[in-house]
């Protein structure tokens, strides 16, 4: 038999402690071997156990797990599952915790702990499961800088990402799909495309909740406007719309415009919101119009949709998988087919910029 994965639980609560401990004991591969109710126990513990996972709470006292988390990220990256508080702060604490290196994040119920947090084991123990075999990256020593719009600049902006694209953005629709890891590969990509970038839907595995705050983050660090996406409105160049969480989100057409539909829908390959269900809709209502990128996560979500989009006429982008955190989502699109180009995260949104470019240029030349 394998080795189990070895987990040490940091949380203030004991009962959270004894809860999580419990369920992570229940499965076959893993092991609870510690638990510690401050980050500075927890501190040595990791240092004597060497764990393989440790689930962090946000909030506690001595040192709350942010601080803790930046710490432990800079001198011993390991994977990291946060446990959250699904008010504003901890969605806003929790987007905090994904770009200092935490692989994923659990939401704790606000009520109904052991009953709500039991409910969730399934969840909690496959974050577990994909945060061991994910890849961790040390804490970027600074933060991305806030830019202008049309100009400013960023740690990750490229200076040709400044350039104007023109008039041809209006019929082009960039489509992102991504999961664990995707909070982080996503602001790579954004951060990097000039204000009259065409129109961008995104689909990002995220629970309710927490796309607002993601959303407003990466809205103050682009040269683009970031929103959660509405049910009805028109998707205009130069604005990314987000699928909240909890729902589907797909792109319809509306005369000349494209526009937004949210809805209530079933999960689709277990997932609310889907990439399949987004790049289903690109491939039906774009086709050849599309760009599809498919970013780092677990599962094959979007994988067969993306081949829809390609057969349709979209280019696709794919995360290699040397800067994917988990490459399950970006192999599962390469082995249908679906991928035009697969980059390195940070040479995406360039690649992209200059066949948008080359396009605009021929357009130009045919007027």
């Amino acid at each position: 038999m394998s080795r189990k994965i070895r987990v040490v639980v940091v949380d203030d609560s004991a009962l959270v402690r004894s809860l999580l401990s419990e369920i992570i004991n229940r499965q076959r591969d893993m092991q609870c071997v510690g638990t510690a109710n401050d980050p500075l126990v927890a501190r040595e513990m990791i240092r004597e156990l060497d764990p393989d996972v440790i689930t962090l709470d946000v909030e506690m006292p001595r040192m709350d797990g942010i601080d803790f988390l930046g710490r432990l990220m800079r001198l011993r990256p390991m994977p990291v599952v946060m446990i959250s508080t699904l008010t504003e702060r901890g969605a806003e604490v929790t987007m905090r915790a994904l770009e200092l290196g935490a692989v994923d994040f659990v939401a704790k119920p606000r009520v109904g702990l052991a009953s709500g947090l039991n409910d969730l084991a399934s969840q909690i123990v496959e974050k577990i499961r994909v945060a061991a075999v994910a890849q961790v990256r040390r804490a970027p020593s600074r933060e991305v800088q806030p830019v202008e719009a049309g100009g400013g600049g960023s740690a990750s902006t490229t200076t040709a990402s400044h350039a104007l694209l023109g008039r041809l953005s209006t019929e082009k629709l960039i489509c992102i799909g991504a999961s664990t890891g995707g909070t982080e590969a996503i602001k790579e990509v954004l951060v990097q495309m000039p204000a009259d970038s065409p129109a961008i839907v995104i689909t990002q595995h995220m629970p309710p909740g927490f796309t607002t705050s993601f959303a407003a983050r990466l809205n103050g660090l682009c040269q683009i406007t970031v929103k959660e996406a509405s049910n009805g409105e028109r998707i205009i160049p130069g604005h990314a719309y987000i699928a909240p969480g909890g729902t589907q989100f797909h792109v319809a057409r509306s005369g000349a415009n494209y526009v937004a539909v949210v809805d209530d829908g079933p999960p689709v390959n277990r997932h609310k919101p889907s990439v399949e269900v987004l790049f289903k809709s690109a491939a039906a209502v774009v086709g050849r119009n599309a760009f599809g990128i498919m970013l780092t996560g677990m599962g094959n979500d979007g994988a067969a949709a993306m081949h829809e989009m390609k057969q349709a006429g979209s280019y696709n982008y794919v995360q290699d998988e040397a800067t994917c955190i988990v490459f399950g989502m970006p192999r599962e699109a390469i082995a249908h087919g679906a991928a035009d180009e697969v980059l390195p995260l940070g040479q995406i949104a360039p690649a992209l910029i200059s066949r948008l470019r080359g396009a605009t240029d021929r357009l130009h030349h045919r007027i």
